[in-house]
Formats: structure tokens, C-alpha cells, sequence
């Protein structure tokens, strides 16, 4: 039986705080090539996620502690939408090839996630115009922005 209880989530939150990317994730799937990939994610509100897509894939995120920002771009880059997990929404799904990025609010967050497989890696070309690298502030300006983006703000063209 594979299960996540209260002790596993302080154990992947600890090892989440004393990590350089401030999240770490527990895998449920057996293998990266499984046909489903289900982990959970610890992560710090100074993670960075940078907007990104998954062209094969969509992806649903449910809250197991803590509350998660999560928005949607358009080709444009502007927040078609915005939805706080775990402030009334308890589920979402992004569908295939929707431009997207989640931010941490709480210390502690845990999100799981799932999404068809098999892992494949990031390339270039599925981070959004500009994003394709760490910024210099190593994304305090961009986790600000996520904290207080709405529909209609614009993060990229024009």
C-alpha cells in the first residue's frame, strides 16, 4: 500500500526547507516511465516555477497543506486565469499545452500532482519567451508578480 500521511508530509517538508530549490517531491509512480506520474511536492513560497507547458500532457494539482497560486497564460502571456488552491478550490486541472506556473503562499505547502507519463524533461521551447533560465534575483520579482497577477496582467511580449 502506498500512502502519504501527516509524518511524511513534515519529513518532505524538511528536506523541501533544507533543499537549494526549496521543494523536494515524493513519488508514487514506480518508475519515470510509468503511464501515470503521481507525486506530491513540497514546496517554500521562494520556489520558482517558471511559466511553462506540457505539450503531451495536462496536469491536475489538488492541495495536501498550505495554499498554491496557479495561473494560466495565453501565447501572449497574459493570465487568462488564476485560481488559489486551497482557498476554497480544492482540485484543478491545466489541459495540454496551457502556459502555466504555480507559487507557494504557505511555508509548509504540499501539492500533488498528476499527469501522464512517461517524465519527459524540459526543453527550451516549453518555458515561456524569456523564461528559459533562472533569474539573477533567483525569482523573488517573478514570485511577487505570481503572488498578485490577475486575469489580464500581461508577464511576456509585446
Amino acid at each position: 500500500m502506498k500512502k502519504i500521511d501527516t509524518a511524511g508530509l513534515a519529513y518532505l517538508t524538511q528536506q523541501a526547507q533544507a533543499s537549494a530549490r526549496a521543494r523536494m517531491n515524493l513519488n508514487l509512480h514506480e518508475t519515470l516511465q510509468d503511464d501515470v506520474q503521481r507525486l506530491a511536492i513540497a514546496m517554500e513560497p521562494d520556489t520558482l516555477i517558471l511559466p511553462h507547458r506540457h505539450l503531451h500532457t495536462w496536469e491536475l494539482l489538488l492541495p495536501l497543506q498550505g495554499r498554491f497560486v496557479v495561473l494560466h497564460f495565453d501565447e501572449q502571456g497574459f493570465v487568462t486565469e488564476r485560481v488559489v488552491l486551497g482557498d476554497g478550490c480544492m482540485a484543478q486541472e491545466t489541459p495540454a499545452g496551457t502556459w502555466h506556473a504555480v507559487l507557494s503562499l504557505d511555508s509548509g505547502g504540499v501539492i500533488f500532482e498528476v499527469k501522464q507519463g512517461p517524465y519527459r524533461p524540459f526543453l527550451p521551447a516549453d518555458f515561456a519567451s524569456g523564461f528559459a533560465g533562472e533569474p539573477a534575483d533567483g525569482g523573488k520579482m517573478l514570485n511577487r508578480w505570481y503572488a498578485s497577477a490577475q486575469p489580464g496582467d500581461r508577464l511576456w511580449g509585446g
